[in-house]
């Protein structure tokens, strides 16, 4: 099994999917309890959600599940929220607060940062090296972080999410123009509510890449699954309600794809 995959396109565009991958190690997934083993934090079908949007897309995924560790924490295991509930580095809870490890099964520190090691370090030197490859190619690189998650988890956030979360860490992840034009095409599709940098104001890898002046800017899309699939086992995939959603999407990037290409980024 490879830590993560990358599909390398020929335009400034590029997607993350730090939490679609749903690998454990044989070893790690013992160790985990029966919650722990449902998985039911995974972005699930992230991947075939935005596939085939835009042409030459560059796309780089973690093939890794975020039980084994989270690519888009930290690596510190600092907090991006502090005071909020929130899963740590190698998460010992779901996203209920409810445990996921057999007892005294839990990663200890040096079992952290072995992972961090094999699983952490690889993804981001993949996403860092297609930033650096895309930057040199067009002089700009909008790196479009992609995630998902349930509806309605009381212990992470209040009400049933939006479904269009666009987090650019209050406008300091990109230029102007790439906010606005996310957060106007979301605007403009009524049937959908929509909210910029509410409780996902962008994670790790969003605020981590993130540098506008040099020509390096990031957004955060998160969705809730209620857009585009079954939010309980067996998670199915509706297409129904994908093909009504990814439209939207791709206007999204087909905005970012013209405004990093328009010069309109230049510094």
């Amino acid at each position: 099994m490879n830590v993560f995959e990358v599909t390398e396109g020929d335009g400034p565009i590029i997607l993350g999917q730090p939490h679609g991958g749903t690998h454990v190690p044989a070893g790690i997934l013992a160790r985990l309890n029966a919650r722990g083993r449902a998985l039911s934090d995974t972005d699930w079908h992230i991947h075939r959600l935005y596939d085939g949007l835009l042409d030459g897309i560059t796309t780089v995924r973690s093939n890794i599940h975020r039980y084994v560790i989270d690519a888009n924490r930290d690596p510190s295991g600092i907090s991006l929220y502090p005071g909020q509930n929130t899963t740590s580095l190698c998460p010992t809870t779901d996203f209920d607060g409810e445990d996921i490890w057999e007892a005294g099964q839990a990663p200890a520190e040096d079992e952290i940062l072995a992972r961090r090691a094999s699983y952490h370090t690889p993804y981001h030197e993949a996403l860092a090296q297609q930033i650096e490859r895309v930057q040199a190619k067009h002089g700009v690189a909008i790196l479009y972080d992609c995630h998902s998650i349930r509806s309605i988890i009381p212990h992470l956030f209040e009400g049933e999410l939006p479904v269009f979360n666009i987090g650019t860490d209050n406008g300091q992840t990109c230029h102007n123009a790439i906010e606005s034009a996310a957060h106007e095409t979301c605007l403009a599709a009524p049937e959908y509510d929509t909210v910029l940098n509410g409780r996902f104001r962008g994670g790790w890898t969003t605020r981590h890449y993130a540098h506008p002046a040099k020509g390096a800017h990031v957004i955060q899309m998160e969705l809730p699954q209620r857009a585009y699939m079954d939010e309980a086992s067996p998670w199915n995939y509706r297409i129904d309600r994908a093909e009504t959603l990814r439209p939207i999407l791709d206007r999204i990037l087909e905005k970012l794809d013209q405004i990093a290409r328009s010069g309109a980024l230049d510094l």
